[in-house]
């Protein structure tokens, strides 16, 4: 990946202004835009940019202020999955005369993927962060991300112009309705070769539960979403003419570190009440108190039975190098992993 840029003031919804940094600071990716296809969006665009945004900021009803705050609070909760998924979408194909490989994030909010596969040393190939929240694509430009405004089932990329495709950390968020073109969009956008990830969690799961639970319950935006079953998922890659797919779970914890185990559990609670915009569990509650119940929901929630008979929970650990004291809040994804002919 090259080297992040120096942050950009770009509108979220200025399309023409997107691609004009684009093409004068990252022209690889640029050349990977269909013209067609984004004029086609911008026709459209004003109806679209009507609706509501759960993760545009707080004037506007959303979420997406204290989201983007958990990231800036830890980068690298998420690493463990997010390295799992970017090695098993890595391009796995040289570059092809000159030009580097490239995966696009249609869920890439700020550009969290692209800045922790930098922070992990994968740096092989490009990410184009693409967003259907402007709040969150002005974000991802602010801090030196590639970003573009578009919607997951409507990519303006070209025709066999990617090495990877990656849908994750929100794919609930498609309508059903919808999720069948976001397989067949990235298939059709896909090089030999290439891999489509779809990431989510089951239906029944805890994360299910979570979102249920806490984040439909204590969070401004409230969240009545579907999630997935292993079935759907595979149905999707099927009918969008992969010819190689398998489904996978995954670990993708939360892990955070504090000085002590006391302080790592409150750091785990902030982060998660700011992830999830849990802002109404504050009603009544001093910050400290808020946290504390966020981190306690999260350790009763978040816990896995094992085939022996065991339960897989909360963790914590210290460092001995550090010091620090890691907590580690287990969470188990689902991935369907579709790849084109020619995958090795």
């Amino acid at each position: 990946m090259h080297a992040q840029t120096s942050g950009s003031i770009v509108s979220g919804d200025d399309i023409p202004g997107q691609l004009a940094q684009l093409r004068q600071l990252h022209p690889e990716l640029y050349a990977r835009t269909d013209p067609q296809r984004i004029a086609t969006w911008q026709a459209t665009l004003g109806r679209t940019l009507g609706q509501h945004d759960d993760f545009g900021d707080d004037a506007e009803g959303g979420r997406g202020v204290v989201y983007l705050k958990a990231q800036a609070l830890n980068t690298r909760a998420r690493a463990t999955g997010i390295r799992t998924l970017l090695d098993l979408a890595a391009p796995r194909l040289p570059a092809r005369d000159g030009e580097r490989p490239v995966l696009v994030d249609l869920l890439g909010g700020d550009g969290l993927i692209r800045k922790v596969a930098g922070e992990l040393g994968i740096t092989d190939f490009d990410v184009l962060t693409c967003d259907a929240s402007p709040h969150m694509v002005a974000a991802a430009w602010a801090a030196g991300m590639p970003a573009l405004l578009q919607r997951a089932e409507q990519p303006l990329l070209r025709d066999a112009s990617v090495d990877a495709v990656l849908l994750a950390y929100g794919s609930h968020h498609v309508p059903p309705s919808d999720r069948q073109t976001v397989a067949s969009e990235a298939y059709r956008m896909l090089r030999p070769g290439g891999a489509f990830l779809l990431h989510d969690f089951l239906v029944g799961s805890p994360m299910d539960v979570w979102f249920e639970e806490v984040t439909d319950v204590h969070s401004t935006t409230g969240h009545k979403f579907l999630h997935f079953t292993r079935d759907e998922i595979d149905g999707y890659l099927e009918k969008a003419g992969f010819e190689h797919r398998e489904v996978l779970e995954v670990d993708d914890p939360y892990t955070v570190t504090g000085a002590t185990p006391d302080e790592a559990e409150l750091a785990v609670g902030r982060y998660l009440l700011h992830m999830y915009g849990l802002v109404r569990v504050f009603d009544g509650r001093t910050e400290r108190e808020a946290y504390r119940w966020v981190a306690d929901r999260a350790k009763s929630v978040f816990r896995y039975a094992e085939a022996d008979g065991s339960v897989t929970g909360t963790a914590l650990r210290r460092d001995d190098a550090t010091g620090e004291w890691h907590i580690t809040v287990p969470r188990r994804a689902v991935v369907g992993v579709g790849r084109t002919a020619g995958a090795a």
